[in-house]
């Protein structure tokens, strides 16, 4: 599997997230700080994100995706698309509750470039932690079997968190 990648582009409030590789928890930090921003900006208009070349996803980058549709849908009233066309990848998705959240589409309508890697940021074990807590409670949040899978490791982590 290759290394994760996240790369950018934005066009005139048009952007595009691309995943590619094995996306780990590393790259979050990261990509959130990067939503942040999108939806701060003022001709934000839609948001795609492709994952046609990601061999794997984990559950934290999960969670962030998940929050991507969660605040399109709250703040600007639509619900954006996701391109996977791996089958392995869309079954992930589906199982998540993603097409609850997105609209799953089986390929990218037009080449994308233009686009700019997001760089790790270094993120203190505390920070992070909340990080992965907020994002696993995003897909709790998604539907039942979420919850059940997740509770226990959400759980874990805000017992850790508390010795602190």
């Amino acid at each position: 599997m290759l290394q994760g990648k996240i790369e950018v582009a934005n066009n005139g409030g048009t952007y595009v997230i691309k995943l590619s590789g094995d996306v780990r928890l590393n790259l979050c930090s990261a990509l959130e700080t990067y939503l942040d921003n999108m939806f701060l900006d003022a001709v934000f208009k839609m948001v795609l994100i492709d994952l046609s070349e990601a061999d794997g996803v984990d559950s934290t980058t999960l969670g962030h995706l998940a929050k991507i549709s969660i605040q399109c849908k709250a703040q600007f009233g639509f619900i954006p698309s996701i391109i996977s066309p791996r089958e392995d990848i869309t079954r992930i998705l589906l199982s998540m509750g993603f097409d609850q959240v997105f609209y799953i589409l089986g390929e990218m309508p037009e080449q994308i470039s233009d686009l700019n890697e997001l760089t790790c940021e270094h993120v203190n074990e505390e920070l992070m932690r909340d990080k992965v807590i907020a994002a696993h409670e995003i897909l709790m949040s998604l539907n039942d079997d979420n919850k059940s899978a997740f509770q226990e490791l959400v759980d874990c982590l805000q017992i850790d968190n508390n010795k602190f």
